[in-house]
């Protein structure tokens, strides 16, 4: 990337991620297409949750609490991206419980000032044997609380 990356303190809460649109990004009319934001925003979670080593390597046993399925997301679009280039995800979490989690986002320009679209997504963590909800590991939750919206 050529741009700087946005700074924390750009965004009140959470956590600005640097991603990037791509010209094969756009649909025939030159706008972002409709499905590309949730990817991006899984890409910029994928990214904050690996700086605090949770990943998927590929084996549910290993992988704690990045054993995981989503339950519910909502995305609304607000303005077009219109061109390729540097955008942000402004990422945070809503609600921390004990299985679940609900996060916002925000899909916004690299400064975090302009919102193109905006939403949540509900996690429950899983037990990679049971494939019922198990709790999130105090690590995970130390981490989640860094991100937690504060109180209006």
């Amino acid at each position: 990337m050529t741009a700087e990356a946005p700074t924390a303190t750009t965004v009140s809460h959470g956590r600005l991620i640097p991603v990037t649109v791509h010209f094969d990004d756009l649909d025939a009319l030159g706008l972002l297409h409709n499905a590309r934001y949730p990817l991006m925003v899984e890409r910029a979670w994928t990214e904050l949750w690996n700086e605090y080593g949770v990943r998927f390597d590929g084996d549910w046993a290993a992988a704690g609490d990045a054993c995981n399925a989503v339950r519910e997301l909502r995305i609304g679009y607000e303005a077009p991206v219109t061109r390729p280039g540097t955008y942000a995800v402004h990422l945070w979490l809503e609600r921390l419980g004990t299985t679940g989690l609900t996060y916002g986002f925000r899909f916004c320009s690299a400064d975090g000032t302009r919102t193109y679209a905006q939403g949540a997504r509900v996690l429950v963590r899983l037990d990679p044997v049971t494939m019922r909800p198990t709790p999130w590991t105090e690590t995970f939750r130390a981490a989640g609380r860094a991100l937690l919206r504060p109180a209006d």
